[in-house]
């Protein structure tokens, strides 16, 4: 029976609550790869012969099922509690309120929709978490051959405890974080955790040297990997949550981080929050103290902060977002997260891998030369001899050269005849095949690790010439292997022998060989990558490669595409880095190589805390951790299924180009959505700060308070079409990452200016036309009401471009027409059956030539003001 310490060790449970989120090696494990197998055995309570059924069953009860996500759901209840305290949501929730209490019952039940259908998505979209954790989960519903009683016998990957005994072969998916006792001839494909293209050779033998990254040790298999080819024999160490892939689930499960746009929207929010805290409470108590009517103090106080809210940002952002989702599903991207558009639009940073993204995802062969590097037929028809007819299992590069187009039509195959074969393995590291020729002559055809033929070599072939292989040439020699492999290369040695009347081979005959040459392989960069990249830097968008394969193939890539990978960034260089080295030197460097998912996790979090919005694109199991991390994760729909439930945005191509014309649609969503934040927010602020001015030495209301909530009723319906605006190309050149202090400047700078020509109203109607007099007060809120509705809807044109209204840029037709529309209502209340409930009256002639004046002088003062503040960059 299994002691308690040993079952303590066995089941180290993560920090409660889930709270623990570091993607990591456990210890355990670590200190598993260092021991000898039969101390390990001993340490565990286990043997060669396995546990037996009741120990198992024993020690599932304490550690619990072989399951990547255990943690407890939160309740529906808790996450819409934790959603209703978002500071907009509490916003509109109290202008709900405001607006019940002032007596607007329409405005009242269309911001509590509002409250309603935003609560709703974020709740749905939050659920979404759990599906990632439930797309791990499902990845292990297969079985293990596990020895249990001394015998083998296939369970469900469930019921695997620590302890267990397993037995690996080809095409067996890792159950648990496993340490080697045996193995044969062993290649784990880790791509899904690493990135990497090729298997990974694993061996049992005790791991004498620390690994650059934990991910790295030879004698360990993940959960989450797969056998590509050999046998093994393992003894588990951890499962379920406590596995390498495990503390990947945990990383992904919860609330994610906050966004760019997140953050962006929640700081306007207390902009805003701010603005009404002074405003507000200073219109009461002045128009309390001056009038003497608290009462009526109090309703237009709640007024005024109905109006200094832009009550419509998420209407304009719910269908900005919207429409850019149908604009960039045409474009082959889909959004699974509206929030994500704008980060996509404002991202100034793309981490990519890169296989499948700046390379096609499979191994080409790509070179097959002679000793001296020059193109050779022959060397490439002995390679593809080898790989045709040897009889054991084909590996990538077998099958790349089989593949290859540009020799397979030419080879007379039939003219060779296959006599014997030496198969491949892993003490020799090459393989042979015996072949008659077309003349009837036997040939040995060998393939392997250059530095294994070379051993078996006597001399070399070049030029129809044969030397020895004496030690000056072999250095030689070696110089041009080696700098194929400094270029990214996978590279195999080509070497044959002549037999007279030989029809069977071993490996004595594997000797006294000669050299023909090389073949190398590469996953090699997509036709497009170049321009691709290119354009994105056009668009102000930095690309940085953060992959798990090895910094010579990935350098190499990168100079194929035109991406500087120096300085470059290792794995291991990241893991001795503090937080703030990391942020700095994420900045400089382009390439990160042999990243583990925690260290790429870690690169977004440090490039984000240096202020870039980061978007990330990946497609395996690996990437989860860092598309969540992201401000807008990335995949494509042939990723894994936890890569896709983790992203935001599905790409129908993984192309960069179509990543490029995404950006731009994004872009557009978010001058759209900030076109508003400027027109409400400034245009508010300054009819907010008359009200101020007006109420301190008016008589009376300078506008009752159903005609304020009009007014920004009015208004507000007159943006509507904000969405379907025409956005300027230089909108769209650049990133435009959220930015509160330009909103912030715009806000003061601008929006006083309506304070100077409401002031200029205020002169006119009261001393041209005599509305001192108390039985004129309604010709005095009429003529305001227009003019303030007139500033403000026809200031939509002069905001909304960087440009010359009307001249150098045009409004769509849909908001030229409201804005016209409501222009027109605006002058016709005063005349309508509506006047009378709404407190209007007819105006004098003369108002309308002043107030066309002044309209006039305001949008030429504002497009000044708006041209200084462009030039001095502060918006």
């Amino acid at each position: 029976m299994t002691t308690p310490d040993a079952t303590a060790k066995l089941a180290e449970p993560p920090a409660k609550n889930g709270k623990n989120k570091k993607i990591q090696v456990s210890p355990v494990v670590l200190d598993a790869a260092r021991k000898p197998g039969d101390e390990l055995l001993r340490d565990l309570n286990t043997s060669p012969s396995g546990l037996t059924q009741s120990e198992a069953e024993h020690r599932a009860r304490t550690t619990g099922p072989n399951e990547v996500a255990q943690e407890k759901e939160e309740g529906w209840f808790a996450r819409l509690l934790k959603i209703l305290r978002n500071p907009l949501v509490v916003l509109l929730g109290i202008l709900s309120a405001i607006s019940f209490a002032t007596g607007d019952m329409r405005a009242g039940i269309v911001i509590a929709i509002m409250v309603v259908v935003g609560a709703a998505l974020r709740f749905i979209q939050e659920a979404r978490a759990d599906a990632a954790a439930a797309k791990l989960k499902a990845m292990i519903h297969v079985t293990a051959t596990v020895i249990r009683d001394g015998k083998a016998r296939e369970i469900p990957l469930h019921d695997l405890v620590p302890g267990d005994i397993i037995q690996l072969s080809a095409g067996d998916m890792i159950p648990g974080d496993v340490r080697l006792l045996s193995s044969k001839d062993l290649f784990v494909s880790q791509g899904s955790l690493t990135g990497e293209s090729l298997p990974v050779e694993k061996f049992h033998d005790p791991a004498t040297n620390p690994a650059a990254s934990p991910i790295e040790l030879s004698n360990i298999c993940f959960m989450g990997t797969s056998v590509e080819s050999g046998t093994a024999t393992a003894v588990v160490i951890t499962i379920g949550i406590q596995t390498y892939l495990g503390s990947m689930a945990r990383s992904i499960i919860g609330e994610r981080v906050l966004t760019s746009f997140d953050e962006g929207l929640n700081r306007f929010t207390w902009l805003m929050i701010w603005l009404m805290a002074v405003m507000v409470p200073l219109v009461f108590l002045i128009n309390g103290f001056t009038k003497h009517d608290w009462q009526g103090a109090f309703f237009f106080a709640m007024a005024v902060a109905v109006g200094l809210t832009p009550e419509m940002l998420p209407m304009v952002v719910s269908v900005c977002l919207a429409k850019g989702a149908l604009a960039m599903s045409r474009r082959k991207v889909i959004v699974k997260r509206l929030n994500s558009i704008q980060n996509f639009g404002g991202m100034d940073v793309l981490c990519a891998d890169k296989t499948g993204t700046l390379t096609e995802d499979r191994v080409v062969l790509m070179r097959h030369c002679d000793v001296a590097g020059e193109e050779s037929d022959d060397v490439l028809l002995n390679g593809y001899l080898i790989s045709y007819f040897q009889t054991g299992l084909r590996n990538l590069l077998d099958r790349a050269i089989l593949d290859s187009t540009d020799f397979h039509a030419r080879a007379e195959i039939e003219k060779y005849k296959k006599l014997d074969e030496i198969p491949f393995d892993f003490t020799r590291r090459m393989m042979s095949v015996l072949v008659a020729d077309p003349d009837g002559h036997a040939i040995l055809l060998t393939k392997g690790a250059p530095e294994e033929v070379f051993k078996q070599c006597s001399q070399f072939e070049l030029n129809g010439k044969i030397s020895p292989m004496d030690p000056d040439r072999i250095v030689d020699l070696r110089a041009e292997y080696e700098e194929l492999s400094s270029d990214g290369f996978r590279v195999l040695a080509v070497a044959t022998k002549q037999f007279q009347g030989k029809t069977v081979c071993s490996k004595d005959d594997e000797h006294d060989l000669l050299l023909r040459g090389y073949v190398a392989f590469l996953d090699p960069p997509k036709s497009t990558a170049a321009r691709s990249l290119e354009a994105l830097h056009q668009h102000g968008v930095v690309v940085k490669i953060l992959t798990g394969d090895n910094e010579l193939i990935s350098r190499k890539v990168c100079k194929d595409v035109g991406l500087l990978p120096d300085p470059m960034l290792l794995g291991r260089d990241v893991e001795k880095m503090s937080d703030t080295e990391l942020a700095d030197a994420a900045e400089k460097t382009t390439l990160f190589a042999r990243l583990s998912p925690a260290h790429k996790e870690r690169v977004i979090r440090a490039l984000r805390g240096k202020g870039h919005v980061v978007g990330f694109m990946g497609d395996g199991i690996n990437d989860a951790p860092a598309l969540r991390a992201a401000d807008v994760g990335i995949s494509v729909d042939t990723a894994t299924d936890i890569a896709k439930e983790s992203a935001d945005l599905i790409l129908l191509e993984k192309d960069l180009m179509v990543l490029e014309g995404g950006v731009v649609e994004g872009r557009k969503v978010f001058a759209n959505i900030l076109k508003y934040i400027r027109m409400g927010a400034s245009s508010n602020f300054g009819n907010m700060f008359s009200v101020l001015g007006a109420s301190a030495f008016l008589p009376f209301l300078p506008m009752a308070p159903i005609q304020v909530l009009t007014n920004n009723l009015l208004y507000d319906f007159s943006q509507v079409p904000i969405p379907s605006d025409n956005v300027d190309e230089e909108q769209v050149a650049r990133p435009r990452p959220w930015n509160i202090g330009e909103i912030r400047r715009f806000i003061l700078f601008v929006g006083p200016i309506s304070s100077i020509f409401d002031y200029t109203t205020f002169f006119v109607m009261l001393w041209v036309f005599n509305c001192w007099d108390p039985s004129r007060v309604a010709v005095f809120q009429t003529g305001w009401f227009i003019e303030s509705l007139m500033t403000q809807t026809l200031i939509i044109h002069v905001i909304r471009t960087n440009k010359i209204p009307f001249l150098q840029s045009r409004a769509s037709l849909p908001l030229t027409l409201t804005t016209l529309s409501i222009m027109g209502l605006g002058i016709w209340l005063p005349y309508s059956p509506l006047a009378s409930s709404l407190g209007f009256t007819p105006l004098p002639l003369l108002y309308w030539p002043i107030l066309l004046l002044t309209l006039l002088a305001y949008m030429g003062l504002t497009q000044m003001v708006k041209v200084w503040l462009l030039r001095k960059r502060w918006i």
